[in-house]
């Protein structure tokens, strides 16, 4: 499996980008697909994940301005970030999980790990 993240950035307060997770190899159909971030100096935090069958689960700090989807078809993952805040600011990583029971971000369930794509928000 190989994850491969685009579309990090630089952007102001209150904008927005979009992430992308091109995911070769993966076809497990009981897994998660996953975003995670971590800043300089603070462990990294799960910010999205989503079930093979579409359901989703968001982290507290992102819920209502972040939005977690994939496209089959094309075997990408996706991250939309709205309402981006200086707190955004960090190197996010696409992950894969080959089995779940529910959409999780929990960094140890994930066998798979993209090179990460930097996303930073200046005030």
């Amino acid at each position: 499996v190989q994850l491969v993240e685009s579309g990090g950035g630089s952007v102001q307060a209150g904008g927005s980008l979009r992430l992308s997770c091109a995911a070769s190899g993966y076809t497990y159909s009981s897994g998660c697909l996953g975003w995670f971030r971590q800043a300089p100096g603070k462990e990294r935090e799960g910010v999205a994940s989503i079930r093979t069958a579409g359901r989703t689960s968001y982290g507290d700090s992102v819920k209502g301005r972040f939005t977690i989807s994939k496209d089959n078809a094309k075997n990408t993952l996706y991250l939309q970030m709205n309402s981006l805040k200086p707190e955004d600011t960090a190197m996010y990583y696409c992950a894969a999980a080959r089995f779940c029971w529910a959409p999780v971000r929990r960094e140890a369930e994930y066998n798979y790990w993209g090179q990460g794509t930097q996303v930073t928000v200046s005030s």
